[in-house]
């Protein structure tokens, strides 16, 4: 009998000892829950708080016209929660301020230009060019196209070397929200004017293939141009 209460005991303090460890897991795990929201409401007030900055400064920017760094900073605070209220506001504003840049470099950009090189104006350094072998590379540039010419400089003839619709990169920019451009051949060409010097400098910073658009590593093919 003294062997049967001894097991009945033993029974019973192990499970006393397995509620207790099962108790123990439980509370182990609730902390464990609470610890992880804690860490993620955390890390979620954090990239609010980023991004409400970045919107603000954005605002700041675009309320001194100073239209090419607020699209940065609302295309930034735009991906940081693109769901919320400033993440909408952000992107909406993305698309209003596009426009608005793609107009104004447009409008200095129509006309016709003269290349002088892959460098420019003012360096010592440009490679030579068919300016320099007695032709010149002109680009004529309307509201809708691109045309390149060579014309002859003693008999001024002028030679269509090829066509290229004016068609903006809207998805995967590169190095610009609004002044990408991409050619039949793929390549894309980021464009910008210095109204000072009167330049067009272009540069090729990615391609557009089947697989999506690839990024330019290392040299990148550019050119500079005078207007005429």
């Amino acid at each position: 009998m003294w062997k049967t209460v001894k097991t009945f005991i033993k029974k019973k303090c192990t499970f006393a000892k397995n509620k207790h460890n099962i108790k123990l897991m439980k509370n182990s795990f609730v902390l464990l829950v609470l610890l992880v929201t804690s860490q993620f409401f955390g890390q979620n007030d954090q990239r609010t708080a980023f991004q409400k900055c970045k919107y603000e400064l954005a605002v700041s920017y675009y309320e001194k016209d100073d239209f090419e760094k607020a699209i940065d900073l609302f295309s930034l605070a735009a991906k940081i929660k693109p769901e919320n209220k400033i993440g909408l506001e952000s992107s909406k504003k993305v698309d209003t301020l596009r426009e608005v840049l793609r107009k104004n470099i447009l409008k200095n950009a129509l006309g016709n230009w003269k290349k002088i090189g892959n460098q420019p104006l003012w360096s010592n350094s440009a490679k030579t060019d068919k300016s320099q072998l007695g032709a010149d590379e002109i680009v004529e540039i309307t509201e809708n196209e691109i045309a390149f010419f060579e014309v002859n400089k003693k008999t001024k003839e002028k030679k269509l070397l090829k066509k290229e619709n004016l068609t903006y990169n809207d998805k995967n920019n590169i190095s610009s929200l609004f002044s990408e451009i991409i050619f039949s051949d793929g390549k894309i060409w980021n464009c910008s004017i210095n109204q000072k010097s009167n330049t067009l400098h272009v540069i090729n910073v990615g391609v557009k293939t089947k697989k999506g658009i690839e990024k330019i590593k290392g040299d990148s093919e550019e050119s500079y141009y005078v207007k005429i």
